[in-house]
Formats: C-alpha cells, sequence, structure tokens
C-alpha cells in the first residue's frame, strides 16, 4: 500500500498544481491571472483578483503538500475550500456529471484527498519522516470541517463586497460578456 498511497499523492496533488498554475500564470492552457480575476468577478467572487490569487494558491501550494505528504490534513483542507467554492459558484447549478458542468470530479477529488487523510499520507512522506503524520477518521472529519469553513467564508467575503466598476478600457462591446461567461466555466 506504499506505492498506492504515493501515486495517489502525486496525481491528485498534481493535478491540483496545474490547475492552481492556469489561475496563477497560465499554464497547462490556463488562462491567468488577468482573465480568471475576471471570471471570478463575473461568478460574484469580488475582488476577482484577489479571489483567483487566493484559489490559485491554495490549489498550487496545497496540491505540493499533497503531492510530498506534508502537513497532510491542512492540505486538504484547502483544497476541499477550493472545491467546494467551485462546486457552489460554478457547478451546482449543472447538476452532478461533469458532462454537463457538473460536480462529479469535484466532488471525487474531495473524496481523495479525505480518504487520504483518514489512512495517512504513508511511508514514503515528509509528514512520515518528519514524525509529524496525522491521520484516521477525526483528522479527516477535521480536515473536512475546516474545508467548509474556508469555503463559507470565501462566499461570505465575496457576498460583503460590493461589484467593482468596469474599466472602460477594457469594456470591448457586447461579446465581452459572452468571453467572460466562458472563461467562468474553465476558472474554477
Amino acid at each position: 500500500m506504499k506505492i498506492g498511497r504515493l501515486l495517489l499523492r502525486l496525481t491528485v496533488g498534481s493535478l491540483f498544481i496545474g490547475h492552481g498554475t492556469q489561475k496563477l500564470l497560465g499554464w497547462f492552457g490556463g488562462y491567468g491571472l488577468d482573465a480568471t480575476a475576471q471570471g471570478f468577478e463575473a461568478m460574484g467572487m469580488r475582488p476577482g483578483r484577489r479571489n483567483a490569487i487566493a484559489a490559485g494558491a491554495t490549489e498550487t501550494g496545497a496540491g505540493a503538500a499533497l503531492a510530498l505528504g506534508f502537513a497532510t490534513p491542512l492540505a486538504a483542507s484547502g483544497l476541499v475550500a477550493t472545491m467546494l467554492t467551485a462546486i457552489n459558484r460554478v457547478h451546482l447549478k449543472n447538476g452532478p456529471w461533469v458532462t454537463n458542468g457538473g460536480y462529479e470530479y469535484n466532488l471525487v477529488m474531495i473524496a481523495a484527498v479525505l480518504a487520504l487523510v483518514e489512512v495517512g499520507p504513508g511511508e514514503l512522506s515528509l509528514d512520515h519522516a518528519l514524525g509529524t503524520e496525522r491521520s484516521g477518521s477525526g483528522w479527516a472529519l477535521a480536515s473536512l470541517a475546516l474545508g467548509v469553513a474556508g469555503a463559507a467564508g470565501a462566499h461570505l467575503l465575496a457576498e460583503a463586497t460590493p461589484p467593482s466598476q468596469p474599466d472602460p478600457a477594457q469594456a470591448t462591446g457586447d461579446g465581452a460578456a459572452e468571453s467572460r461567461e466562458a472563461e467562468t466555466e474553465h476558472a474554477a
């Protein structure tokens, strides 16, 4: 089981690193920070830039920590928070199936990171090497609770922040709203 947990951590962690750097840097076919920020604004995550940086940095940093097996319960809670926020803001209205833009993928990722917390990152992890490995149902529930609190906090902050005033220099006509709507689907 040593290799199985390592492969799961590396796969899920790497996917989150990629997802985060799509937002922050435009890597791996992503839109980059400016377009992601506009997409976040359009979905009500205001200010868009702050929320895009927070989501991208959380996915990148927590994904790296998960891949390394470092601070696994804390890394998982950050990833749960970003996935719950994505479900709430983008995917919930589309139902469960990813083929319809739904939240299926997000739930699988949440389940994977919580399963890793429950079973622990394994012997081939920094947590184990440092003697700081924490695992079990209690730690998984704590990660879930912290993730839910993080997603709720992001939602409340976004709702409390008034919409940004549009920059006239960035207005491009009727197609701009459609373009931002398409970017929103990819931003989360």
